[in-house]
């Protein structure tokens, strides 16, 4: 019984971890399913809305809300001004010019974050709570706090691409671009809200983060492997898959720390994914395309 309640509290350690695994792989599938590139910079992004929310704090601001809000502005801002003036000069030029200058603009957030704060380890001053016990099962109250802003957050994304004009818009694109341009959708017009989602979801996954580890200038590169991998068991392009998928990895990363170390688990992630696509090649929510 004991047994069963251990993995019981790792599943449910798990599920907060997928969550961010799973915003970060949305990031990645928004960015890939409308700009047409994997986003090598969204750790990075994820890593500065810790940041963000660590510098809020250092103001005596003990509000998570606010701390959340400065996060979001600050990964939104960044987001928006990557494209400006990198990215969106490289559009046009193929996956690989884009993909190199995302892990451009990634390496140059870290060294810039490095140089300005160091590699000295930071700390959410969360308030300590006793967990609810069910049956033997160790809730974290903290835990429940972060899944809700999690879903909240999922929702939210959700809603703009399926309830707003400009969401609509994007999965017009990322249906078929050519033909969204000839039906008169401006491309122009619809990165800047693209990125700005983009950096809102990284500010609320690099809050998650931050309040769940330690913040350091890496923390988001380490979500980046197991995201690109939740993008691509998910379905290329399609955000539920990634989102299902992110929590799915997470959960076995967790349930794996007691076989293989907490050093060694981020490598089930591609173990579960080079099985599931031995399988099904599309993923878990891709659809098979037949080619004539």
């Amino acid at each position: 019984m004991n047994g069963s309640l251990f993995y019981l509290n790792l599943v449910m350690n798990g599920l907060v971890q997928g969550l961010v695994i799973g915003l970060a792989a949305l990031a990645l599938t928004l960015v890939f399913a409308v700009a047409r590139f994997p986003n090598a910079a969204t750790g990075d992004l994820m890593t500065v809305g810790a940041y963000a929310g660590i510098g809020v704090q250092a103001l005596n601001v003990r509000s998570v809300i606010v701390q959340g809000a400065a996060a979001i502005l600050a990964c939104s801002v960044l987001a928006i001004g990557q494209y400006w003036f990198v990215l969106r000069y490289l559009r046009g030029r193929g996956l690989v010019s884009l993909l190199l200058a995302s892990i451009g603009l990634a390496l140059a957030t870290r060294g810039a974050l490095s140089f300005f704060v160091g590699q000295d380890q930071y700390l959410f001053n969360t308030p300590i709570m006793r967990p609810y016990v069910i049956a033997g099962l160790r809730v974290q109250v903290v835990d429940l706090w972060l899944a809700v802003a999690s879903l909240v957050c999922v929702t939210a994304t959700f809603a703009m691409l399926f309830l707003t004009p400009v969401g609509r818009r994007m999965r017009a694109i990322a249906d078929n671009a050519e033909l969204a341009r000839a039906s008169g959708i401006r491309m122009q017009r619809v990165m800047i809200p693209l990125w700005a989602a983009v950096g809102a979801i990284c500010g609320v996954a690099g809050m998650i983060l931050g309040i769940k580890t330690v913040v350091l200038p890496e923390a988001g590169w380490h979500i980046l492997l197991p995201a690109f991998a939740a993008m691509v068991l998910g379905g290329l392009g399609n955000p539920i898959g990634a989102v299902v998928a992110g929590i799915l990895l997470g959960v076995v990363q967790e349930l794996s720390t007691p076989f293989v170390g907490f050093t060694y688990k981020i490598a089930l992630s591609f173990i579960v994914l080079a099985v599931i696509l031995t399988v099904r090649p599309q993923g878990l929510f891709g659809s098979a395309e037949v080619v004539r």
